[in-house]
């Protein structure tokens, strides 16, 4: 059996002539820059988030970017995130101009560990970038209580996480901003790159739709240095045919998530450690993955058994070398480094088939023995 990553055919099939309709009504309209589209998106993802404002532009790495430089984040700023995450994380914060500060993650969800923020907290410190890993939220609650003790912002890097809550609050509703991706392979995917940042921050908001177009406002007036970071018309499209389902996918993933776990923990017991959904949250499953020892080995078997998985992240932040100058070496952070020897994400999408959970776990099992 063949069970890849992810699947993203029998989806468009089920949209296909919604997705060729109203792409054919952007193309007839000639209206490709911040149009209608755009607007509806920007104002239906801001409500799905429990936000005022939303703010569509290229990508979620330049979203994260967009925010940073609307908090007037720069140089001579620390901010204070994660090494356990994807490069734009990090790379965002250095293209603002500031310096980002790795933390130790939370054994149990991956996510940057609320305590290891404090200590980390200089005269420099001047946000917190929590990334919330794999679909869940990371601990926003205590995040926002350390932010207020010491006057600091919040950007949230939800690229995989929307619709994500803690205790009934959404994504972006306790940071100064949170920001998503619409890269094809997320849970809400456009067919191309694209992002949005979400906030209940007025100045934020209007800082964030200047930055986005040049840092102009009026057209051809400049007071900022801003991007060509627009959100694209035929994305956003795409984007309001494939939004009024995303609740009922996440609810998909979750239960793909309950059958995996359900699995593995009946034939492997203890030989694999299965995602735990803290208490208070819900976590939206963009991916299902798992802890185990001899990682390599196992991924290259289930290769060879027509499995496809991923690493995410085989290599921390904090030893990237890219970041060398930063002064971090192997060892400074030795959760994650321990995560990035043993996480291994399996297939996850609304699509996948209980058979294919199946021959998924009984590979694994065959590879430790059980």
């Amino acid at each position: 059996m063949k069970v890849p990553m992810l699947d993203l055919s029998e989806q468009y099939q089920g949209l296909r002539s919604e997705v060729l309709e109203v792409l054919d009504q952007v193309m007839s309209s000639s209206q490709f820059i911040l149009g209608s589209n755009v607007k509806k998106l920007e104002q239906d993802v801001a409500k799905f988030s429990n936000v005022a404002h939303g703010i569509g532009c290229g990508n979620g790495s330049d979203a994260i970017h967009i925010a940073l430089q609307a908090l007037e984040i720069g140089p001579g700023d620390e901010v204070i995130t994660t090494a356990f995450t994807f490069f734009a994380t990090g790379g965002a914060i250095v293209r603002a101009g500031a310096t980002p500060v790795y933390v130790d993650i939370d054994p149990v969800t991956f996510n940057i560990d609320p305590a290891k923020v404090e200590e980390a907290i200089t005269e420099k410190t001047k946000a917190i970038l929590p990334v919330h890993l794999y679909g869940q939220m990371a601990d926003m609650e205590k995040l926002a209580e350390i932010a207020k003790k010491h006057n600091l912002a919040i950007v949230e890097d939800a690229a995989q996480a929307i619709g994500a809550k803690q205790n009934g609050k959404s994504v972006g509703e306790m940071g100064s901003a949170a920001t998503y991706s619409f890269f094809p392979t997320k849970n809400l995917g456009a067919y191309g790159d694209g992002g949005m940042i979400v906030t209940n921050d007025d100045q934020v908001a209007e800082k964030c739709s200047v930055i986005r177009v040049h840092g102009s406002k009026p057209k051809y007036y400049h007071h900022v240095l801003g991007y060509n970071s627009r959100l694209d018309e035929l994305q956003a499209a795409v984007l309001n045919v494939k939004f009024p389902h995303l609740v009922e996918w996440s609810e998909l993933r979750r239960q793909k998530a309950e059958n995996y776990t359900h699995l593995l923990n009946e034939r492997l017991g203890d030989s694999v450690v299965t995602p735990v959904e803290k208490e208070g949250n819900y976590h939206v499953f963009h991916q299902y993955t798992i802890r185990v020892e001899k990682r390599d080995e196992l991924q290259q078997y289930l290769k060879e058994q027509g499995v496809a998985t991923m690493i995410y992240y085989p290599l921390p932040l904090h030893v990237q070398p890219v970041f060398q100058n930063l002064g971090y070496k192997e060892g400074d952070l030795p959760i994650t480094e321990k995560a990035a020897k043993e996480a291994l994400s399996l297939p996850m999408f609304p699509e996948l088939k209980t058979e294919q959970q199946e021959y998924v776990v009984a590979k694994i099992a065959e590879f430790y023995g059980k």
